[in-house]
């Protein structure tokens, strides 16, 4: 029913959106704004000043107050006009008219309801390994069971030679393909787990409609079980090392999963993916730990298993992943490699302190620190280990289980440390918030996102827009104070289209919004609309793929550097981590709900 029911919106949308004429285009959020949230819109192509009219829900006509900001694109020179409607409160569909030109602005009490369910219903449409029989259209048979993947030479040990037959089912598919990578599917749910500890209430009232939904565990819970399932199969039982991914050697074509033959792997065991591993289990093992009923003996399992993960670490500090050195079968696919794991260390440490207690983490966590705040990305997770100590007083939770024991008692010094660590993260990221900010009111879609060249690249749109916002909102939060909402509100209305290209980067949202994106599934099931609420990457100025596709970028310039096309793997895949920092963001806006 949700499936459809966001079909037609998008049609309603459609049909009565931004028409461009006579050169003029508007740029506007084309979800929704809260009542009280500041309604601006940005024109291209005419001065708006005195031409500018909204019409009401109930019929009446006016015109903003304050005159059009002008802003020069400093990539492309052009002339932008920035239009703050003004107190648009009354809840309804607003008609923005400029010349003969017209647009649509919605006002709702939950503007970001269904574009935030959508966002974590994705992660039910892509899992692996089970018929899909909740998605209404986009149904589909069983691919990739993964009950007989062979262990690769590189991640050969003594009880499991290369060759080794061994199961690893469930999880989910990584991005646009059909591969299962730890270092992304941990920081996935490492982020949405940050996001879910701080809206529980939240969370806890959000049902999304899978098979689970019927228990008492909440359904973001539920879904990051699903991957949890698969994440434990990928230790290795005799060392405690983890295998860094799930792959086939080459990519599949744009088939459906169930007609996939290519054999696949787990291939070599890397520091980095074990210890995001650590750092996710530790934090599932607090967060499922009231969850007993549904998932039995689960908590004591996670614990554990952080724990000889960790260990395995600390013994093979360099052993990164090199993919150039697979042989037999060569692997091709994505690499997630990394050069550094001080961030993952300090992140597993953190975590493996606030389940346990135990000091030797807490001095791990200081030695590992960051000196600065770095918005959340795979390849650097310092922030997630960052998020485990503004909790406030980071304590043990005292999980209790076989081979952790919970050291909740610290002596003075202990609780210096950590109190000093606590503080050092949260002035990190206040001076982080500040200057992200800083440039907002004089930018050409008046965001604090997309001021920078810097600010556009793979994955831009998920790791600096999304989780820029989201930091922004965590910020508020450990201030008391909405001193960064309106920001990360506009760093929303820049993502669902008041941008550059003029898109709503949500597929199934909007009135113009990806339909091809680069994702196999969607490409591959004859349906002409892909699944709903999944992010595209969004510009790149590297397009690293425009010799592999057949069609040209419609421009260089670093914010219009997009184009809507399913070979584009540089600037329209999609991935989970980039859905992680959509459910992160969108979902906290639907949470707050005063605004």
């Amino acid at each position: 029913m949700m499936n459809r029911l966001i079909l037609t919106f998008v049609a309603a949308c459609a049909a009565a959106g931004t028409m461009a004429q006579d050169g003029v285009e508007i740029r506007r959020n084309q979800v929704g704004c809260y009542p009280q949230q500041e309604k601006v819109i940005v024109v291209e192509g005419i001065n708006p000043s005195g031409k500018v009219r909204v019409t009401m829900p109930d019929g009446k006509t006016t015109k903003p107050k304050k005159g059009a900001r002008k802003a020069v694109s400093p990539w492309s020179g052009k002339t932008r006009y920035v239009v703050d409607l003004g107190d648009l409160t009354m809840p309804g569909r607003y008609v923005v008219s400029v010349g003969n030109e017209h647009c649509d602005v919605v006002v709702s009490d939950r503007p970001y309801a269904d574009i935030a369910k959508a966002s974590l219903r994705l992660f039910y449409l892509i899992r692996s390994g089970v018929t899909i029989d909740r998605g209404g259209a986009y149904n589909r048979p069983m691919g990739h069971p993964d009950t007989k993947v062979l262990v690769h030479n590189s991640a050969a040990s003594a009880l499991r030679p290369a060759g080794t037959v061994i199961s690893s089912p469930f999880g989910w598919y990584d991005a646009g393909d059909y591969n299962k990578y730890v270092v992304n599917s941990a920081f996935s749910i490492g982020l949405m787990f940050a996001a879910y500890e701080r809206q529980r209430e939240y969370f806890n009232a959000l049902s999304t409609d899978i098979p689970e939904s019927d228990n008492s565990t909440p359904d973001l819970l539920n879904e990051m079980m699903f991957n949890l399932r698969w994440l434990l199969t990928m230790q290795d039982p005799e060392d405690g090392g983890v295998y860094h991914k799930l792959t086939t050697p080459r990519f599949e074509g744009f088939v459906m999963p169930a007609d996939c033959h290519q054999p696949r792997y787990v291939v070599a065991k890397s520091v980095t993916a074990t210890l995001d591993f650590a750092a996710v289990m530790a934090d599932a093992a607090r967060l499922f730990e009231p969850y007993q009923q549904d998932y039995p003996g689960f908590a004591a399992t996670a614990a554990a298993v952080a724990e000889r993960a960790y260990r395995w670490a600390k013994e093979h500090p360099t052993a990164f992943y090199r993919q150039e050195q697979l042989t037999d079968p060569a692997v091709s696919t994505g690499t997630y490699g990394d050069r550094s794991a001080n961030d993952e260390f300090f992140w597993a440490a953190s975590a493996l302190y606030r389940l346990t207690g135990r000091q030797q983490y807490l001095e791990d966590a200081l030695a590992f620190a960051p000196q600065r705040y770095s918005t959340p990305s795979w390849g650097y997770v310092a922030s997630l280990g960052a998020f485990e100590w503004m909790e406030g007083s980071v304590k043990s939770e005292g999980v209790k289980s076989e081979g952790v024991k919970s050291e909740k008692y610290e002596d003075e010094e202990v609780k210096g440390k950590r109190e000093e660590l606590g503080k050092r993260m949260v002035e990190q990221l206040m001076t982080y918030c500040e200057e992200a900010v800083g440039a907002a009111a004089s930018s050409c879609f008046q965001a604090p996102y997309g001021n920078n060249a810097r600010d556009f690249g793979w994955g831009c749109l998920a790791e600096r827009c999304c989780c820029q916002a989201f930091s922004l909102l965590f910020a508020d939060q450990l201030l008391g104070s909405d001193r960064y909402r309106r920001y990360a509100l506009a760093n929303a209305d820049y993502l669902l289209g008041r941008n550059a290209t003029g898109y709503c980067y949500v597929t199934g949202f909007g009135d113009k919004s990806p339909l091809h994106p680069h994702h196999r599934i969607s490409a591959a099931d004859g349906i002409e609309a892909p699944f709903p609420g999944m992010l595209v990457g969004g510009p790149n100025p590297g397009q690293q793929d425009k010799h592999d596709i057949k069609a040209t970028y419609p421009s260089a310039y670093p914010d219009e550097s997009y184009i809507d096309d399913a070979e584009s793997y540089a600037s329209n895949e999609i991935a989970i981590n980039w859905n992680a920092s959509l459910v992160a963001f969108l979902c906290w806006l639907d949470a707050l709900r005063d605004i």
